[in-house]
């Protein structure tokens, strides 16, 4: 999906990494959150409290899921991650992505 309709944005970003990761949290009209986010090149861990499918919509990246070797991601691609886990990223160019959190 390409567009979201009837959708409720919080208008402050989440900024992590002093600014080389950024995201803006969104509610759908189903009452499902997403965020939609930009990652500067880098790498990062970040932490789950949900299951996340994780969507790369530009850029290039590796990941590193828990007990997994890292995996090149082509563009349009996603990964899923367990809740209450961590995973590991090496973002090479901007990336943006579209995280949607699943209950």
């Amino acid at each position: 999906m390409s567009k979201f309709t009837n959708a409720t944005i919080t208008k402050e970003a989440n900024i992590y990494y002093d600014g080389s990761v950024t995201s803006r949290s969104v509610e759908l009209e189903d009452g499902s959150q997403i965020s939609l986010g930009v990652m500067l090149p880098g790498e990062y861990t970040f932490n789950t409290n949900k299951a996340e499918i994780m969507e790369i919509l530009s850029g290039n990246l590796e990941v590193k899921l828990p007990d997994e070797e890292w995996k090149t991601l082509s563009t349009p691609e996603s990964f899923n991650v367990a809740a209450n886990s961590s995973f590991d990223v090496r973002v090479k160019t901007v990336t943006d992505y579209c995280c949607r959190y699943i209950d």
